[in-house]
């Protein structure tokens, strides 16, 4: 396990990093920086206790590429979501925020004024190594494997589904960690329950399966359906309790569509980059997705369709404008 308390291991990738006064950064993923505290500005102990902070910039990636340039407000979109699905999911399991208040001084080892609204001091956790997805609707990858075997990470289903179909009932289908530029492989619970035993592996479906039936719910009742989600779990060091980390239930780690607009048999249009993927795919982009070209910058009308799709989503499940 990691004890980041973001994301997948491995190296990171180059990107341009904040120097945030009393903060270290120790890690940069596709979407999330990572930072530790400057430990000796704090007499050897931070005043929250183990925590890191994890800074949501606006860089945006596609078809395993972290684009150029990033989406405006998609880092504040990103955190203030979560944070509001955090309250929503209280009950059900705890998470790892600490702190959203932002700094005074560096000594105080809150978030520096400079990352404030997109960022969370959040204590630190020892991370499943697993991606605990729950679907409740076919499309993307396991729209394909349905198409090979009738059935997603080991869990069969009917004949007959298309592209935005229902499940009978929500499904747990897991996937492995990839590193940056890679793909998560899914796999089967039994997979799951190799590596970190049966019983933990049973926990995160259940507790993977309650939370996204929550959060179903409550998009619904926003006119929003919530096609599946991508959650990630750790321990406590100290308690042993298990813990909701990472970013969760934002465009990037689920797909949004309006329920008005819903219609199986096809793409589902959808609140999140999709406006990226489909020039990135078109003529006017002219790239090769196969190849080994870098893709090209993206158009400030492509920029600008994707910002406001963020935007829209965060004000229809939240029923506020972001602030």
């Amino acid at each position: 396990m990691t004890s980041t308390g973001v994301g997948a291991g491995g190296q990171g990738l180059d990107a341009d990093v904040l120097d945030l006064p009393g903060w270290t950064h120790v890690y940069s993923g596709k979407v999330r920086d990572l930072y530790e505290p400057d430990l000796a500005q704090h007499g050897g102990a931070h005043p929250l206790g183990d925590v890191v902070l994890v800074v949501a910039s606006d860089r945006v990636s596609a078809y395993d590429h972290v684009l150029s340039p990033g989406i405006p407000d998609k880092g504040t979109v990103l955190t203030q979501l979560s944070l509001w699905w955090f309250e929503q999911l209280a009950d059900l399991v705890d998470n790892h925020v600490v702190s959203t208040a932002v700094s005074a001084a560096p000594a105080d080892g809150l978030v520096p004024a400079a990352v404030a609204g997109r960022a969370m001091v959040c204590r630190r956790l020892e991370m499943f190594p697993v991606e605990c997805v729950a679907r409740g609707y076919l499309t993307g990858s396991g729209l394909v494997e349905y198409r090979e075997s009738r059935s997603v990470c080991g869990v069969p289903l009917p004949d007959g589904l298309v592209d935005g179909s229902r499940l009978p009932e929500p499904i747990f289908t897991p996937a492995t960690k990839a590193e940056v530029g890679e793909h998560d492989e899914n796999v089967s619970l039994d997979v799951v329950a190799e590596r970190i035993g049966r019983a933990d592996a049973e926990r995160l479906r259940d507790l993977t399966l309650a939370v996204y039936a929550r959060a179903e719910a409550v998009a619904r009742e926003r006119g929003v359906i919530l096609a599946d989600t991508k959650l990630e779990f750790g321990t406590d060091p100290v308690t042993g309790a298990l813990v909701l980390g990472d970013e969760v239930l934002t465009p990037d780690s689920s797909r949004f569509w309006p329920v008005d607009d819903w219609e199986p048999g096809r793409a589902q249009p959808s609140f999140d980059k999709q406006p990226i993927r489909d020039w990135l795919v078109s003529d006017a982009a002219g790239w090769d997705r196969t190849g080994d070209t870098p893709p090209p910058e993206l158009t400030p009308e492509v920029v600008e369709a994707t910002r406001l799709r963020y935007l829209d989503a965060y004000r229809r499940i939240t029923g506020s404008d972001l602030a």
